[in-house]
């Protein structure tokens, strides 16, 4: 296991990872990326899958463009450009008309006086949201039914209590993250909701690759792979924390050895996050609400029309 120096900390990296590291401070991009979003929707720009509210390829990539900083990685991974329509349906501030998607009342409001208090709204809103499981979007973890997990918001809200844990401005290695929230003084992160629905998820093949039969392993595949999804595309989305991250091939070994996980070079576009700093933001989102319209923050532009 090779160690890399960020700022003052020393960060864990993949036996197999010697590529770049980059850093991304997410706080003030946020609110400039959700006014850009918010102004595709006012276009009339975006759409989603009626019944999944999951947003087209087409506006992913529309999405894409117009944040301020691109997405975390190239074309083809997104992480960003995915989470924004999502937040918008969930957080009130966009509805569905068929698959095109809308302001609401919410919506237009934040657009015409965005603030810092609306992006620690969007996290408590999509917390409680049940409309979406951020499982699926691991997609090498096969045998995801309804009545197989258990509920969604009850997992965000076990990664939200871990993130409350952290020291607010000091970076945190990912694996140190992780033991947080397989700590015994943490609320549980428990994906599948039975045993019997554990030996059901599995990878590659249902027999041999059976959770069930992963042991300990299958913590790092089903939690630890949800966790890493949560911080990665909503947490550091919505400028709760800054970010380090690396290519996921190759970052994390913790499949390994399981049936099918050695012909792998990642297990999910996640698995490059390598550590994590609860910002200035995040820490007034965490801990005390109040304190977002004092946030000395830079504010975004509009958009000229």
């Amino acid at each position: 296991m090779a160690e890399r120096t960020i700022g003052v900390a020393r960060i864990r990296t993949g036996p197999d990872q010697a590529g770049p590291v980059f850093l991304r401070y997410t706080a003030a991009d946020a609110l400039s990326n959700l006014v850009a979003v918010l102004e595709l929707t006012a276009e009339d720009q975006l759409r989603c899958r009626a019944a999944a509210r999951q947003p087209y390829a087409a506006t992913v990539r529309l999405v894409e463009d117009v944040l301020v900083a691109g997405d975390y990685y190239d074309a083809g991974e997104p992480i960003a450009a995915y989470a924004w329509p999502i937040l918008l349906l969930t957080g009130g501030l966009a509805r569905m008309d068929g698959g095109r998607l809308e302001l609401t009342t919410r919506g237009q409001a934040v657009l015409a006086g965005p603030s810092y208090p609306a992006l620690g709204a969007l996290w408590e809103r999509w917390l409680r949201s049940v409309s979406q499981d951020e499982l699926g979007r691991v997609e090498a973890v096969k045998g995801q039914r309804r009545g197989a997990l258990t509920p969604v918001a009850e997992r965000r809200g076990a990664v939200a209590d871990g993130l409350a844990a952290l020291e607010p401005g000091v970076w945190t290695d990912i694996d140190d993250v992780l033991d947080i929230l397989r700590a015994p003084d943490q609320p549980p992160l428990v994906v599948a909701s039975s045993l019997t629905a554990l030996w059901r998820l599995h990878l590659d093949d249902p027999y041999h690759g059976s959770l069930g039969r992963a042991g300990a392993a299958a913590w790092a595949v089903l939690e630890g792979r949800y966790a890493l999804c949560v911080l990665f595309e909503y947490a550091a989305t919505l400028g709760v924390i800054d970010v380090a991250y690396t290519d996921p091939a190759g970052a994390r070994d913790d499949y390994r050895g399981l049936w099918g996980g050695d012909r792998r070079s990642r297990l999910s576009r996640y698995d490059g996050l390598l550590a994590v700093r609860v910002n200035e933001l995040g820490a007034a989102v965490l801990h005390d609400p109040d304190l977002l319209p004092a946030l000395s923050l830079p504010m975004p532009r509009l958009r000229a029309v």
